[in-house]
């Protein structure tokens, strides 16, 4: 088959402020096959973006092609004029961003953004291209395909506007499609879902694709062949089973150990005390106006129970809007909850920030999720770590510069970052420091929400070492909030499962290596995608749930009601009980443990190779 893409010696450089140049892709050659799909892997920095941008010819500012070709259907894009590249992108070559969000106008309607590229290129009238729209938003598995397009982009999902973009890339049927991470943000099982439809057009309207991504479970599903990255050189290139499975670089095999978590060795938490470190009691918590009873307009949290004992980890997972982030913010006090408790030491917090003391605050820390908004890019690291030793420790001058080299040493980085500005971090380097910020208070309890979701497999498979390590040495306890539910067996010792607001199930780790689980966990495990070509064509299409009858009147009903594949009905119609599995163990379903374990091996076995 003939190669659509031909990139022979590429080279890119960059110029700082200072006129200084240095190389950022560095003679760089690959080819793809017309009709196939080729991976570009690799850490933050390998030079990955960089290059699938080079395939349109772009380059970010102060940057420059310096060398090379790059071919795409015949044509040279690093020898054309600006304004003939102009008329390839978006029409001969179209581009999948990483953040839907970001990429729509929100003040414009989704039909007429998904239909601009095919009306800019001159390809067809504004009905026929509306037509096509259509035909588009039904391939891609979107609701209502005749009418989403009224639709402005804040009424849609993450996962629906992720397809949106993808209508808005193919609409004008291009001879490449370059997709830049296009399912990091999304949870587990949105992911699947986007991963599914995104093949299947791929492959029905016989386009070719490089697919940028960190995440080598995901490229094995998508992916012909692999081109592995590493400070923008090629390590290795090959056809995607020998990459998986036999790898020949010694970086390509330390990719493929990171991205399969292990268990990490963990200090034994504390014996019992009289209290837990944290103990959540019947808590519910929400945003908006709140009525005559204290219940909020939207009520995110419902009758919570959790703890966490001294030098343990409890992880608390869930799709996007389960409510994993608002209960970090109850437990910081930055939101006051509706109704129950937060007792710390045995001692119930104030609900918001007001009530709380400097103490409380220097004991219970919180490290947000995007570091790049968590962090102010024009201050420099030793501003940064040194504001909280003196807010809360009081350390000043040497001390305090002392005491800066020892957080760097304790996260790893070398102490000459200290003047470096955040602005000039890599993306590991800056969730360090915002670990280390927290760690500079000396806290008892660190809440991290979602701190290596947006990290490659490398970076965070270091984070999490981190983090063990941490615990190990300072016995500090972690709440640690993922839609991962690998990643969170592989750090804590207790799991706590959140769907819509409502406790479904909670354990000790053991108790989430094997069925039964609750319906709603075993959706996160199944839908985490397996290392190996062919899963995600094995793992199950969800089906309508079996149809039950009338509910029952004013009952508080199961949140997962409405998704569950094995509810019964005459059994499901009112709310389950909580019940006890195993020692520590509890889900919140009807069904028999017998009945899921059967039910949940035999999936498993239909999804295996």
């Amino acid at each position: 088959m003939a190669d659509l893409v031909q990139v022979r010696g590429l080279s890119v450089t960059a110029c700082d402020d200072a006129g200084a140049t240095a190389a950022i892709v560095k003679d760089v050659s690959f080819s793809v096959a017309k009709g196939e799909v080729l991976a570009l892997i690799g850490e933050s920095g390998s030079g990955k973006t960089t290059i699938a941008l080079a395939l349109m010819g772009y380059v970010r500012s102060g940057c420059r092609i310096a060398g090379g070709e790059v071919v795409v259907d015949g044509v040279d894009l690093a020898q054309l004029p600006e304004d003939r590249r102009l008329a390839l992108r978006g029409c001969k070559i179209a581009y999948i961003a990483q953040s839907a969000a970001a990429a729509f106008n929100p003040s414009k309607t989704i039909m007429d953004q998904v239909v601009e590229p095919a009306l800019i290129h001159r390809l067809m009238g504004r009905a026929d291209a509306e037509a096509k729209a259509v035909e588009l938003f039904q391939a891609l598995g979107l609701p209502a395909p005749e009418r989403i397009g009224r639709r402005y982009p804040h009424q849609v999902s993450g996962g629906q506007l992720q397809r949106l973009m993808a209508a808005m890339a193919l609409i004008t049927d291009p001879a490449l499609v370059i997709l830049d991470e296009p399912t990091t943000a999304l949870d587990v099982t949105t992911q699947i879902e986007v991963l599914r439809v995104f093949k299947k057009v791929v492959r029905e309207r016989g386009a070719t694709a490089v697919y940028v991504s960190h995440d080598l479970a995901v490229v094995a599903q998508m992916a012909d062949q692999i081109v592995v990255l590493n400070r923008g050189e090629v390590r290795e290139a090959g056809r995607t089973d020998q990459i998986l499975h036999a790898p020949a670089d010694p970086y390509t095999q330390t990719l493929m150990a990171a991205a399969r978590p292990a268990p990490r060795v963990q200090a034994a938490p504390a014996p019992a005390a009289a209290a837990p470190l944290l103990e959540i009691r019947g808590l519910s918590a929400g945003y908006g106006r709140r009525d005559a009873a204290g219940r909020p307009a939207s009520l995110v949290l419902a009758d919570i129970d959790l703890r966490i004992e001294r030098g343990a980890t409890l992880g608390v997972i869930g799709e996007s809007g389960s409510g994993k982030s608002t209960l970090a913010r109850v437990v910081a006090g930055l939101l006051a909850p509706a109704a129950g408790e937060v007792l710390f030491d045995g001692q119930p917090l104030p609900p918001g920030l007001a009530g709380r003391s400097a103490e409380q605050f220097r004991r219970i820390q919180i490290v947000f999720q995007n570091a790049d908004t968590a962090l102010n890019p024009a201050h420099r690291v030793s501003r940064i770590l040194g504001r909280p030793l003196e807010l809360y420790h009081g350390l000043k001058g040497a001390a305090r510069e002392r005491r800066i080299a020892e957080l760097l040493d304790l996260i790893r980085l070398p102490a000459a970052l200290a003047g470096r500005r955040a602005g000039e971090l890599s993306g590991g380097q800056k969730q360090r420091i915002n670990l280390a910020r927290a760690l500079a208070a000396d806290p008892d309890l660190i809440l991290c929400d979602e701190v290596t979701s947006a990290l490659d497999t490398v970076v965070a498979a270091a984070i999490l070492d981190l983090l063990a390590e941490l615990r190990r040495e300072l016995g500090v306890s972690f709440m640690f909030i993922s839609h991962d539910i690998s990643t969170v067996r592989s750090i804590c010792d207790d799991v706590a499962v959140l769907y819509a607001g409502r406790l479904v199930e909670a354990g000790a780790r053991a108790a989430f290596a094997a069925p039964p689980f609750h319906p709603y966990t075993h959706l996160l495990v199944s839908s985490v995608p397996e290392m190996r070509r062919g899963w995600l064509e094995a793992a199950a299409v969800a089906q309508p749930p079996p149809r039950v009858g009338p509910l029952a009147e004013g009952a508080a009903l199961c949140s997962f009601l409405a998704r569950c594949p094995v509810r019964i009905d005459g059994l499901c119609n009112v709310q389950p009980p909580t019940r006890r599995i195993g020692a520590g163990h509890e889900d919140l379903c009807h069904r028999s443990t017998e009945d899921l374990r059967r039910l949940q091996q035999a999936a498993g076995r239909s999804a295996a190779p």
